[in-house]
């Protein structure tokens, strides 16, 4: 995975606690979202931010699909504060255009909602080309402080 900028990386003194690794092709979607499910409520998301997270993922992943090879890579892990999830694939990259889209697309079209509705529902987005090929989101969930 590339290195990730300063606003997005973990404090370098947060134990981070690998929680899930796969490749993944369409036919592992549906299973990478009950597991999503099952490590976010175990890291602490409440219903509405373990929502976000497996819609965002969800989106990115099928776009991974889709216009990445048709197989991408996914690793899920905590720190101190936070669940991340970083998604490579081994397609053509992201264009320019898609990068600096920050407005939603019209009712109706239908495509091209994914990442923007990614970079709204999560707490940070970074989105990275590989050399020589790919492309790597990763997310960022704050978790919810420990009640009482």
């Amino acid at each position: 995975m590339p290195e990730l900028p300063e606003s997005i990386r973990s404090p370098a003194t947060a134990a981070v606690v690998p929680l899930l690794e796969r490749t993944f092709d369409r036919n592992a979607l549906t299973l990478i979202r009950r597991e999503l499910g099952r490590y976010g409520r175990a890291a602490g998301l409440n219903d509405r931010l373990l929502s976000n997270l497996i819609l965002a993922v969800n989106e990115i992943t099928t776009n991974a699909v889709r216009h990445g090879g048709g197989v991408g890579h996914l690793r899920l892990w905590q720190d101190g504060t936070s669940l991340w999830c970083a998604i490579e694939d081994q397609g053509p990259g992201i264009s320019a255009e898609l990068l600096e889209r920050s407005y939603r697309r019209q009712p109706g079209y239908v495509g091209g909602h994914g990442l923007w509705l990614t970079r709204h529902i999560c707490d940070a987005v970074d989105i990275q080309a590989i050399w020589p090929r790919g492309t790597c989101v990763t997310l960022r969930y704050e978790r919810p402080a420990k009640l009482g």
